[in-house]
């Protein structure tokens, strides 16, 4: 069966060469925007249970053990090459989150490609949001921290986590205007790029010259691969591991290179719309002629699964696949790794918790509707359509949810061996931060709805 699926790549090769696809194809192809909501609003409960259940063990009588765990030394030695880390940074924090920095490269481009952020008149609104969510958060701890150690933890409030903020969103039902959720989905990507660039360009140690090299010959084979056409994912893989090493020893975290390979991945299918269906027809009378062999039979069956594999987009089947894991299996267990500190009412009133805080409920809303005015009285964008001010308030307020990539940056602002107590406080304060933005944000939404109800409800009786 591999031989024939080698086959039917060689056979096909030279038909794809040069062939152009229709961007409309691409937008049929992606997957639909409703199933990336649900999984993100279902995984939201998901994070929201390991997280309760980690503040739990962390103040409990297994604190210890709960931290030794994340604490146990990991050991990988070939001859004289060697990393040693703990299981939390080097598993969770490295390793799996590559996983979901992968994906919200593959989330960028599509987006980019063929979602909001494709279209410049929509794409300026979410676009200018996430700029005033980024700045004014970070200007907002810098003002409160200025002169203090503490200083450096600058960016730990800027990015927004769409999994809790669209688990709210779907919380308060239907009435919430499906504007609002693309508006702040949009907006969510686009601060993940952004935090992303903080991650490379300000969380990057001294760099190696020869892993940064290694790195970027990883990068360039990989491009290669694709205009080869090679489709084996386990290619990829063995690449994509060797690209993760280069930059776990040059100095550049390695989700870096997630989010590079994720941009990287083609957004087009190899196999046309108009070959498939035209091969599909094809297919059907060959397999109907009469006297067929069963050899004959399975080798046209083989290559039916490989064109039927190839017409999807390889960013599409990619997204498709590690949503799930990453959104139910990897994220959570981020969260029980890192959510762990313990609430001692003191250390609430420590001034970084209260920068974090502060960044969180008062920056991102301030930022975000400031930025949304600049763009509309510009006449450069225009709220999304059923939005209404309170609406937009109310979501901003959301955005504030900072959990995921607010106590990742924390844990690369404040590594544990340096700075132990600052990583407390800044957990705390992400906690606070995040849990003050969902209330305030859920708040006005309800009362918004409410108030619209009761109108449609008096207009009605009139």
């Amino acid at each position: 069966m591999a031989r024939t699926d080698d086959e039917t790549q060689g056979n096909l090769a030279a038909s794809m060469v040069g062939h152009e696809l229709p961007k409309g194809l691409i937008d049929r192809l992606l997957r639909p925007m409703h199933r990336f909501l649900h999984v993100e609003a279902s995984s939201g409960v998901v994070l929201l249970f390991c997280t309760i259940t980690a503040l739990i063990l962390a103040n409990s009588h297994l604190a210890e053990a709960y931290h030794n765990i994340w604490s146990l030394p990991v050991l990988i030695k070939i001859g004289s090459f060697k990393i040693e880390y703990p299981f939390g940074t080097l598993i969770i924090n490295d390793a799996l989150m590559t996983i979901f920095f992968f994906v919200v490269g593959l989330e960028i481009k599509r987006e980019v490609v063929a979602g909001e952020l494709s279209d410049p008149r929509k794409a300026a609104l979410p676009i200018f949001a996430a700029i005033g969510g980024m700045l004014v958060p970070a200007l907002v701890y810098a003002i409160l921290q200025i002169g203090q150690p503490g200083q450096r933890g600058w960016a730990i409030p800027m990015a927004t986590d769409i999994a809790f903020v669209v688990g709210f969103l779907a919380l308060l039902g239907k009435g919430i205007p499906f504007g609002l959720k693309i508006f702040l989905l949009s907006l969510a990507i686009a601060d993940d790029l952004g935090a992303v660039l903080i991650i490379a360009f300000v969380f990057s140690d001294k760099l190696e010259m020869l892993w940064v090299l290694a790195a970027t010959a990883g990068f360039f084979f990989t491009y290669l691969l694709n205009l080869m056409g090679v489709r084996r994912v386990g290619v990829y893989f063995v690449v994509g591991a060797f690209i993760w090493l280069s930059f776990l020893k040059s100095g550049i975290h390695p989700t870096v290179a997630g989010v590079l390979l994720g941009l990287l991945t083609p957004v087009a299918a190899w196999v046309p719309d108009s070959t498939f269906t035209v091969w599909l027809e094809e297919f059907w009378n060959r397999v109907n002629k009469a006297g067929i062999s069963s050899e004959r039979r399975v080798e046209e069956l083989a290559k039916l699964r490989f064109i039927a594999r190839e017409s999807v987009s390889p960013l599409q089947r990619l997204e498709t696949a590690l949503h799930p894991w990453v959104a139910f299996g990897i994220m959570p267990l981020f969260a029980l790794a890192n959510a762990g500190v313990r609430l001692d009412p003191q250390r609430m009133g420590d001034s970084v918790a209260i920068a974090v805080a502060a960044g969180l409920v008062i920056g991102k809303p301030v930022g975000i509707l400031l930025f949304c005015w600049i763009a509309i009285r510009l006449k450069i964008a225009a709220l999304p359509h059923g939005v209404s001010l309170p609406m937009l308030v109310g979501g901003s307020c959301l955005a504030g949810i900072g959990f995921t990539m607010a106590l990742f940056i924390n844990a690369l602002a404040f590594p544990t061996d340096r700075f132990a107590e600052f990583a407390e406080a800044g957990k705390i304060g992400t906690l606070m931060g995040s849990a003050i933005s969902a209330f305030l944000g859920a708040s006005i939404l309800i009362f918004t709805l409410l108030r619209k109800s009761r109108t449609i409800g008096a207009t009605g009786r009139g």
